[in-house]
């Protein structure tokens, strides 16, 4: 039976929602949900047909659906539902972001937090927006028909975007360096975590991006310029990423993890999953334009490099968490924290580096044959943990929002 008490506890519940509390670690929602829209990408990219294309577009899904089995129609059917899903969560969340952020601004906290080490949180604004302009650049391949003989005009149009992105995280970090150089006041003691490498992952976020051209574009300028400005972004990311593993492993030997920042330890994994792609992506356009090609062999060992390194952060990362219960409080249990969402991008990072790492990997260098069952025994790990992370981000979508 409803009662009036049941209503206003329920009234309650709904009104003190978490995300009441605003952080700009909430931008890491959006960042989730546009990179689970590119794990469904992965499906379209590996398992259908786009002959002279290194990513299908809008008439490769269509021609493959029409000739498809009725499994590969299947494929093709949840892949696209799933990218559109996940996008439009990816472009709502960024936009409750960018309103909160706004206001957030004007406070207290606000003033705290740019006064201490959590000012470099406000990079999750750039880390977002790089991953949006790349979700939308999928949302078109996917499903704007005839974008492919246009697509060379839009190119120098997501390079300008990624560039005002990029300089925008910059003089944010800028602000940052500049305070702490100038005036010291970083905490080493509260610097028991991966936070400070957040910075790192938001340049390589537009550094993958501005690196599309390089390895798509048809025209040697365009592409020569998305090489040159991807690089700066990859060796400015890779440079922080040092510094901040350094500094984070010391202060973590000394103090101990927090339990709230724990996530954080799991922030190289993503990283390393777009490095990658970036250098990749680098990669094919040196070797289309400037005949500079790699072979599967380098490959195979580049990628399998990466993923190594992200499989030690991950057991690091499971390692901690487990010692300190964070999952039994902070994902299913009652407690809270933006920080938590830091959690998904790992899992969606996973899913992707072991799509490439098996295809332009292990597959061209011919250790696997492509849908062989070795093959589908490898797919089956990646989609378990981007099942694992789907669920993921419905816990925490629930108990958030």
């Amino acid at each position: 039976m409803v009662t009036a008490k049941n209503v206003s506890s329920i009234q309650q519940r709904l009104s003190d929602k978490p995300s009441d509390t605003y952080s700009p670690l909430y931008f890491l929602a959006s960042l989730g949900c546009g990179g689970m829209a590119v794990a469904f990408f992965m499906w379209l990219m590996h398992w259908t047909s786009h002959p002279g294309k290194s990513v299908p577009v809008f008439e490769d899904i269509l021609a493959s659906f029409a000739t498809e089995a009725l499994p590969g129609k299947v494929m093709i059917s949840v892949a696209v539902i799933g990218i559109a899903y996940y996008a439009v969560l990816n472009i709502r969340y960024l936009l409750w972001n960018l309103t909160r952020y706004q206001a957030w601004t004007h406070t207290s906290a606000y003033a705290q937090a740019v006064s201490s080490n959590a000012e470099t949180q406000v990079l999750a604004m750039p880390l977002a927006l790089a991953m949006s302009v790349n979700v939308c650049f999928i949302l078109g391949m996917v499903f704007v028909p005839g974008l492919w003989s246009v697509v060379e005009y839009l190119f120098p149009v997501a390079l300008l975007a990624l560039l005002g992105i990029g300089v925008l995280a910059l003089r944010m970090l800028g602000n940052f360096l500049g305070r702490v150089f100038t005036s010291g006041g970083f905490s080493c003691v509260n610097n028991n975590s991966f936070a400070q490498a957040l910075p790192a992952f938001a340049l390589a976020m537009v550094g993958v991006g501005l690196a599309a051209p390089a390895g798509l574009s048809a025209t040697p300028l365009v592409a020569g310029v998305g090489l040159v400005v991807s690089t700066f972004f990859l060796v400015t990311s890779g440079l922080i990423a040092l510094v901040a593993l350094i500094l984070g492993i010391r202060s973590l030997l000394e103090n101990g993890a927090s339990i709230e920042t724990a996530p954080t330890l799991s922030v190289f994994i993503p990283l390393l999953t777009v490095l990658g792609i970036l250098v990749l992506r680098q990669t094919h356009g040196l070797g289309v334009h400037f005949g500079s090609a790699s072979g599967s062999a380098e490959r195979l060992i580049l990628l399998s490099q990466f993923l190594s390194a992200q499989v030690v952060f991950a057991l690091l990362t499971w390692l901690v968490l487990q010692r300190l219960d964070y999952i039994p409080k902070f994902i299913t249990g009652s407690a809270a924290s933006p920080g938590s969402y830091a959690l998904v991008c790992p899992g969606v990072a996973l899913s992707v580096m072991l799509h490439f790492w098996l295809n332009r990997g292990m597959m061209d260098a011919g250790l696997v044959a492509k849908f062989s069952l070795a093959y589908w025994g490898l797919s089956a790990v990646a989609l378990l943990i981007q099942g694992v992370t789907m669920w993921l981000i419905f816990t925490l979508n629930r108990k958030h929002f």
